[in-house]
């Protein structure tokens, strides 16, 4: 039986030309699930702020976007303390595939690493791209956004758009809607 962890990340940000940092992660949502079937293990969910350390003060614009409030990473923890409860919460021992929608979270995921001279402990997994995976089921050059994904598949938002669990849920309702198996 395989094992998916669907993840999603939200980053520090800026209105264009206001840039003020490198973006950095500021929260992790992931979905656990088995390959739909019989056998299938109800599915699990990780979310955690994280608190930035190159910007540490959210932008008005980043808050907007995402709904993260500043007292939300004040008090986080730490990118590398995340990320190791992350990599524990997913299996150490590895046996699953991370997916997400779009090359952007698995990036950002090997850039923070990289900011905290840490290793990468999800680099050796393979990494499945949904966006690219929706958009040859159906034929299209390019997917867009999430939430023209979840009207095409005719389901309706639930949650809240930029933030990285609920970002997370929609991708697994996509897929199980219809292109899990082409996974």
């Amino acid at each position: 039986m395989k094992r998916y962890v669907v993840f999603d990340l939200e980053a520090t940000c800026w209105r264009r030309g206001a840039e003020e940092a490198p973006s950095e992660i500021i929260e992790i949502g992931a979905v656990r699930f088995d390959q739909p079937g019989p056998q299938a293990r109800p599915a699990l969910e990780f979310q955690s702020f994280v608190k930035p350390f190159m910007a540490p003060k959210l932008s008005a614009f980043c808050t907007e976007l995402t709904t993260i409030r500043q007292s939300d990473v004040d008090r986080a923890p730490g990118f590398p303390d995340v990320l190791a409860a992350f990599h524990g919460w997913a299996g150490r021992d590895g046996g699953f595939t991370l997916l997400a929608w779009g090359d952007y979270d698995g990036a950002q995921l090997g850039r923070d690493c990289g900011k905290h001279g840490i290793e990468n402990p999800f680099a050796g997994v393979p990494y499945v791209n949904v966006k690219k995976v929706f958009a040859a089921h159906f034929g299209l050059s390019r997917a867009g956004g999430l939430g023209g994904a979840l009207k095409r598949m005719g389901l309706d938002r639930e949650g809240t758009a930029h933030r990285a669990i609920d970002d997370a849920r929609s991708v697994v309702r996509i897929l199980e809607a219809g292109i899990a198996a082409a996974l």
